[in-house]
């Protein structure tokens, strides 16, 4: 283990100083890039000559805190990358700090950001997080963070989403590589929030598997330029906008046509129930200035399959009415008959007929070779209630449950 001290840094710069003829005091006084990486250090000491230090570089080393380096009011650059940090500590006084490289130590939790007013890079990436954990982030620093960092390395941390980090709007460059990232409407809701980003690496997250992911994604943000290594071409930026541009209009058509569409038959609505399982259609009422709407009848079903429409509903409901005083009729001669244009309504006997026109015909066909009168009626086994439901054509009787 090497502790870091005046005596070693002096030791290592004795060449430098012969040359210049200096003492070490004036050398420490001038000193602004101090490099000891790689050489075993567990430990810092006091360092507070080094009043001009801007530079420090103390990566590869095996020190498990972040030393005490208030007395360097000037440092702008700390790598302190592959060390054994856990807690990220004592940076409060570095004011001017602008580049901080912290990846590869075993940090959980990033915090103690809150005085870094002019932190534009920081890379975490790698940190050994114990086994089922992931990196977190103190809402406080990214605050703090969030109007000066530019340069942001989260890769490899187990991150499985990244919404916390939306509070970074000045953000240019965003690595996120080897994690484990899968929505990707939710990084389309965060880069929402980064207007400036011109790089983006998602490479080794699930998402990337994903149809179309690259089109995706470059549509997501505008100012995007490198994605995942490789750069954006232009032509194909500008094809995916507009394809964006036409898909988000077709759309906010389709939602305006809904806002506009009238509550027609029950959209909307419970189903209505269906005849024959149990349940009863509710009665339609007639079409309104219909004959039949005094008539005082109830329960009348109008079914959406009828042939011949509104016209022949009236038609036929009309002629239904005089049904009864008809039949009457009938019972002071037997000889009389009813005409089939009377009672049958117009264009009923056309060409295209349903399936109960055709055979009301086919039973009229018959019954003109065997007439049966009204003396009859008791051999169909008919009531003289139920006589008042015939219908007399010429010398032919036939049933109004056939023609309707």
């Amino acid at each position: 283990m090497v502790k870091l001290t005046i005596d070693l840094i002096a030791r290592a710069s004795s060449s430098t100083r012969k040359k210049r003829e200096e003492g070490v005091p004036q050398y420490l006084k001038r000193l602004t890039h101090l490099s000891f990486a790689e050489r075993n250090i567990h430990e810092i000491d006091d360092l507070s000559q080094c009043r001009n230090l801007s530079v420090l570089y103390l990566y590869d080393n095996n020190i498990n805190k972040v030393p005490n380096l208030g007395f360097a009011a000037n440092l702008t650059h700390l790598y302190l990358q592959n060390n054994l940090i856990s807690q990220i500590e004592l940076l409060s006084p570095l004011q001017k700090l602008s580049k901080l490289y912290l990846g590869g130590n075993c940090i959980t939790v990033l915090e103690g950001f809150e005085k870094l007013q002019q932190l534009t890079e920081l890379h975490v990436e790698q940190q050994r997080i114990p086994k089922g954990e992931k990196l977190l982030f103190d809402p406080r620093s990214l605050a703090a963070l969030s109007s000066c960092l530019q340069v942001f390395n989260v890769s490899g941390n187990r991150l499985d989403d990244i919404t916390d980090l939306r509070l970074l709007q000045n953000l240019t460059q965003f690595v996120c590589t080897d994690n484990k990232l899968r929505d990707l409407k939710t990084l389309g809701n965060v880069l929402a929030w980064w207007p400036h980003l011109w790089r983006l690496d998602l490479t080794g997250n699930p998402l990337c598997q994903k149809a179309k992911y690259r089109d995706r994604v470059i549509v997501m943000n505008e100012s995007l330029a490198v994605l995942d290594g490789k750069e954006i071409n232009q032509t194909e930026k500008a094809f995916l906008m507009s394809w964006k541009e036409a898909k988000e209009m077709k759309r906010k058509q389709r939602e305006e046509l809904e806002q506009r569409r009238p509550d027609l038959d029950g959209v909307g609505q419970p189903p209505l129930p269906i005849s024959g399982s149990g349940r009863e259609l509710p009665p339609v009422m007639p079409p309104k200035g219909s004959k039949s709407k005094h008539s005082g009848l109830k329960n009348i079903y109008i079914m959406p399959s009828m042939v011949g429409g509104k016209k022949r509903f009236e038609a036929v409901l009309a002629k239904s009415q005089s049904l009864p005083s008809s039949a009457s009729k009938l019972k002071d001669s037997q000889s009389y008959t009813v005409p089939m244009r009377q009672i049958v309504a117009p264009g009923l006997l056309r060409k295209s007929q349903s399936d109960l026109e055709r055979s009301a015909r086919v039973m009229m066909m018959h019954d003109s070779r065997h007439p049966v009168h009204h003396r009859e009626t008791t051999s169909l086994g008919l009531s003289n209630g139920d006589a008042s439901h015939l219908i007399m054509n010429g010398n032919h009787t036939v049933p109004t449950t056939v023609l309707l």
